[in-house]
């Protein structure tokens, strides 16, 4: 179980437009430089810890990055002890143990950890430890123009899901747009404005080879 205290990265696939700002985010923040000007003539170019898929079967965009899980495979299987948990509860690679087996990417149920082939290391989500240690979000949060990442606790994040709940449901019903039986999720419909953005946004690939 996890615990309440642990910070967590909250994904809202329904506000999520396919702008991938939080990629861009994410490679800048693990760049040399840490800035978006020079980090395009890096080399290796950075690359992100969160990727921005797209599920064909909805049509939309979804954010997918490391889920720091509690009981994490990742950490098991790892043969060299290269994958462990810091005192936040992330879980974090040592690089000087990783041997790049990728069997923690056959272990993921996300297929979270992959190999940057330019620079031959294991890159995989940190939770922005520097940023968070300064009081500041995690770059693909801060990122985020609408709000479909959230950083906080499970408590927060829970909050947080059981307000916007409430709004769509209190509204819905306001509007007698949905019967007395409500559902978590509401259906999306095929031509809404979040399904045509979603259609019409491009791939921001600078950083990848």
């Amino acid at each position: 179980m996890l615990s309440l205290e642990k910070y967590v990265v909250l994904i809202n696939p329904d506000k999520c437009v396919g702008c991938r700002s939080c990629e861009i985010a994410c490679a800048i923040e693990h760049s040399k430089t840490r800035d978006i000007y020079r980090a395009v003539r890096e080399e290796p170019r950075p690359v992100p810890r969160i990727r921005v898929v797209y599920v064909w079967s909805s049509g939309l965009p979804a954010p997918v990055n490391c889920r720091h899980c509690e009981d994490a495979p990742c950490i098991q299987v790892c043969p060299t002890r290269a994958l462990y948990r810091d005192d936040y509860g992330n879980v974090l690679v040592d690089h000087e143990k990783c041997i790049l087996c990728l069997e923690c990417s056959i272990a993921c149920p996300f297929g979270v950890p992959e190999i940057d082939l330019a620079s031959r290391v294991l890159v995989k989500c940190d939770m922005c430890l520097e940023r968070v240690r300064r009081g500041e979000l995690p770059a693909c949060v801060e990122a985020c123009p609408t709000g479909a990442l959230v950083y906080g606790t499970i408590d927060d994040v829970m909050r947080v899901k059981r307000e916007e709940f409430f709004n769509i449901y209190y509204s819905a019903r306001k509007e007698l747009s949905i019967p007395p039986m409500f559902y978590l999720t509401l259906p999306t419909h095929p031509e809404s404005p979040l399904h045509r953005l979603s259609r019409k946004s491009r791939s921001t690939t600078w950083f990848m080879r």
